[in-house]
């Protein structure tokens, strides 16, 4: 069965699992063509740049669609990411935005969890975007995720997590049926590019299983098929604020969208905002 998208899961992927390369490029530049609708989430990160001053680290930076505009606006920023497809993007985002943004960014490929970047914490701002901790397997690898964060913050640096908050009406639709998701040009390619996804819940995991397949080639012409599984941890927001204070942060606040409004019952978002406990250093 095929029926439109509810798209509340459309901007939840992050690469995983090891690939082969012609299929992690694939896949980094069809991640692209998912984001082409801009979540509008980009502002929130250079208004709280503006705040906390520079360097940034994003972990699980993935192509750059975060770090990239943070560098082009005069940010120091150190990318994370385990998938060197999607760093190889986020690098030739950077290049292309000029050689002073270029040379502010600075791609690592390694993960996150366990992370011990040089110099211990010199980040005055940490971001883990768009869902990407809903990607770790379990409770204990999100907690280190922000464990991550705050290990790497100065005191008093800041630290920032985004993560969907479904609805039971959606998780009740999320029975692995097949959905139509879009029909898009791809700029790059000039290929047709179709993507169909399923999404399966698993109360008793607290899982969700994504699936997304994509068909591209041209009107009337063979069509080139990649696939791509996620299995996201849900979690809400009282996890959330427990797990960041757990890890050292103290929260300053819990919002329900990116104009940092405190979150309702309702709210479909989960923005955290936390500081490293300590005085922070004064900056240059």
């Amino acid at each position: 069965m095929i029926e439109p998208s509810t798209t509340s899961y459309v901007r939840l992927y992050v690469m995983t699992a090891p690939r082969d390369p012609t299929t992690a490029t694939a896949l980094a530049r069809l991640y692209d063509l998912d984001l082409t609708e801009d979540p509008g989430d980009v502002e929130l990160y250079l208004a709280l740049a503006s705040r906390s001053g520079g360097p940034v680290l994003e972990i699980a930076a993935g192509s750059g669609r975060v770090s990239v505009p943070l560098a082009k606006a005069g940010y120091e920023v150190t990318a994370v990411d385990n998938d060197p497809a999607m760093l190889a993007r986020a690098a030739k985002g950077a290049a292309d935005a000029g050689p002073e943004a270029r040379a502010r960014f600075e791609p690592i490929e390694a993960d996150l969890i366990g992370l011990k970047l040089p110099g211990g914490a010199r980040f005055r701002l940490a971001i883990l975007a768009l869902n990407s901790i809903l990607v770790l397997e379990s409770r204990d690898t999100q907690r280190a995720a922000l464990e991550t964060m705050a290990r790497h913050l100065e005191p008093g640096g800041i630290a920032v997590v985004d993560v969907w908050l479904p609805s039971a009406d959606e998780l009740a639709r999320y029975d692995g049926r097949l959905c139509l998701e879009y029909v898009r040009d791809d700029p790059e390619t000039g290929l047709l590019v179709t993507k169909k996804s399923a999404a399966q819940h698993e109360p008793a995991t607290g899982h969700v299983l994504l699936t997304a397949i994509y068909e591209e080639g041209r009107q009337g012409g063979a069509a080139s098929r990649w696939v791509r599984e996620d299995r996201l941890r849900l979690l809400n927001a009282d996890d959330l604020r427990a797990m960041a204070e757990s890890a050292g942060l103290e929260v300053e606040v819990l919002a329900g969208d990116y104009g940092l409004d405190p979150i309702g019952p309702h709210d479909e978002r989960a923005i955290l905002v936390a500081r490293r406990r300590g005085r922070p250093a004064p900056q240059a």
